[in-house]
């Protein structure tokens, strides 16, 4: 894995990346490395692994996140995902909510580096791709100081491939998961310093950052930049990954200009039987800080969501936009991805 391969990319978050949301996304941008919702290694190796793990050739590059803490389960579930096609194993060092905490995996395991990286070294010794970790800077009372430190140099010790860092602690007692995404304070400083330590290991940097030009300031001193919410609640965002970020042309001028692009995509969706509004519900922010956008959002969350909801549905709901520039008014910001 070279640095340029981290230098942008969109979080895997539970609920909202899933295929359809990545095949939207890869409409907006060719460069974005895009990451699966995390699944858990017993997920992986006892359930349904097509409908987990499923993906369309177009979404490359694309990552899987696994969330576990046995090596030799991690191990397992990383082989299944490479024959799969994924190009990235990812280990979630970073989820705080009550459910990995259970389980022992998630970031709990920012307490136990030792075992993170027996768990690299497990997944690195079943694969040929590329196995990198998505960890805090700490948790709960720990030093950031020493606990990033302690928990690079074991994961680097094991030959992991690339470092996302989150620049927020995450306190296990006493915030929500969604608490966890904003109270801590950010500390990109620390992220920084970290790099600036192990200048070869490509590490990118997650949380707060909202915008490409945000992200192409990161740069100067990270390697690479991970959007989330941002992306997901404004992706026409999206459309200046590659030239802002690549200094390579965007595959789409506009997200009018977006939704006919991923029309083929979705027509093959729809013909397979999917419901229109299981694709589209990753669509609503699209055209936000347009005049119209809110009759967008209303019209397919009206009409989206019936059986008969087509494409031409979706294009009713478009027609709806104005095609002026985007401006800050009633509309700008009006989808939260909170």
């Amino acid at each position: 894995m070279t640095a340029r391969d981290l230098r942008f990319s969109i979080a895997p978050m539970m609920d909202w990346t899933d295929r359809y949301c990545r095949a939207f996304h890869r409409t907006l941008s060719r460069r974005a490395r895009l990451y699966t919702e995390m699944v858990t290694t017993g997920a992986v190796i006892h359930g349904p692994r097509e409908r987990l793990l499923g993906f369309d050739a177009r979404e490359h590059p694309v990552a899987v996140q696994l969330g576990g803490s046995n090596p030799a389960d991690l191990a397992e579930a990383a082989r299944i995902a490479e024959d799969f096609g994924y190009d990235e194993v990812n280990l979630n060092v970073g989820c705080p909510s009550d459910r990995v905490q259970d389980g022992r995996f998630g970031a709990c395991l920012m307490r136990d580096p030792a075992l993170v990286a027996e768990c690299v070294a497990a997944m690195k010794a079943a694969v040929s791709v590329p196995v990198t970790v998505k960890c805090r800077i700490g948790v709960d009372d720990q030093d950031t100081e020493r606990a990033l430190d302690a928990l690079a140099d074991a994961v680097i010790a094991a030959g992991v491939d690339g470092l996302v860092v989150h620049a927020r602690k995450a306190w296990l007692q006493g915030l929500s998961p969604k608490e966890n995404r904003d109270v801590p304070p950010l500390d990109y400083g620390r992220v920084a310093r970290l790099k600036r330590a192990h200048p070869t290991l490509p590490i990118a940097i997650n949380g707060g950052i909202v915008t490409i030009a945000d992200a192409a300031a990161h740069l100067a001193e990270v390697d690479g930049v991970m959007i989330g919410r941002a992306a997901y609640s404004d992706p026409a965002i999206l459309i200046g990954v590659d030239p802002i970020l690549f200094g390579e042309d965007a595959p789409v001028a506009d997200p009018f200009d977006a939704v006919e692009a991923f029309a083929p995509f979705l027509a093959d969706v729809l013909q397979s039987g999917l419901r229109l509004h299981a694709v589209t519900r990753h669509m609503l922010g699209l055209f936000n800080g347009r005049p119209g956008a809110r009759a967008y959002r209303r019209h397919l969350s009206t009409f989206g969501t019936q059986t008969d909801a087509d494409l031409a549905t979706l294009r009713d709901a478009v027609a709806r936009v104005s095609r002026l520039e985007p401006a800050l008014g009633d509309d700008a910001g009006a989808l939260s991805a909170a």
